[in-house]
């Protein structure tokens, strides 16, 4: 599927393959604070959650990329697990036109909310995230779902689970 996002680019979307497991790493790798994940986690995550994942691609670059997928006894969510947008596609909405891209798929016909989980201090994500839900009048709500302490033995910041919705397809 081709959005352009201005007269000098076109940005494809589409759904991430095998091949793009090792870009979906090194991309990750170049968009800072993400964690990044094995490159065998990214080929899981192109394969197995292709279906509920978007690749953007530019020029032939992979410029962007979301995954995710939908919780086993939750067919009503989509869970966002990484968002990740290389710095010359950035400022053009790419991250929020991705998150749009997955929500019409046919394998979100029955999701009515977005959960995705953020450390306190990635301003882009919390950003990208409350505007997409304030932009579509959707409601939120956030808490602490891993503790710092309590999960990751001090190692890493508290992750606050961040829910959108509800809402109906037409409205995303």
């Amino acid at each position: 599927m081709e959005r352009t996002s201005s007269e000098t680019d076109t940005i494809t979307f589409r759904k991430p393959e095998s091949q793009d497991g090792s870009r979906v790493h090194k991309l990750i790798s170049e968009c800072k604070p993400l964690d990044e994940n094995s490159v065998y986690c990214n080929l899981l995550q192109c394969t197995h959650f292709a279906d509920t994942s978007v690749a953007a691609e530019m020029d032939g670059d992979l410029v962007g990329f979301i995954s995710g997928y939908i919780p086993p006894k939750q067919q009503n969510v989509l869970f966002v697990w990484q968002v990740a947008v290389h710095e010359k596609a950035r400022g053009r909405g790419l991250a929020k036109r991705m998150l749009a891209e997955l929500l019409q798929r046919d394998e979100s016909a029955d999701v009515q909310f977005i959960e995705t989980t953020i450390t306190p201090d990635n301003e882009a994500s919390w950003g990208m995230f409350r505007s997409f839900a304030y932009q579509r009048s959707m409601p939120t709500e956030e808490f602490i779902l891993f503790d710092s302490r309590i999960h990751f033995a001090g190692e890493h910041n508290d992750e606050y689970l961040l829910r959108i919705g509800p809402f109906n397809r037409e409205e995303a």
